[in-house]
């Protein structure tokens, strides 16, 4: 399993999917699915989104800090 980073291709609004995706070795596109459905549920999933958003740095980021 990967780090947590956004990555910077492949990403659609944020990243945290495609980083998600990459950690747990499934696709970017499956991920946004299951997110996307998450949404017909009650919960604060966009909420989550936005702080994982916050959370997660940017691979960029990452890759200078080493």
């Amino acid at each position: 399993m990967s780090a947590l980073a956004r990555p910077t291709d492949g990403r659609m609004i944020g990243g945290v999917c495609a980083a998600l995706a990459r950690r747990f070795g499934t696709s970017a596109t499956t991920m946004r699915v299951i997110f996307v459905l998450s949404c017909l549920l009650p919960g604060p999933q966009f909420l989550l989104y936005i702080a994982l958003w916050i959370l997660f740095p940017s691979e960029d980021k990452v890759r200078t800090a080493w």
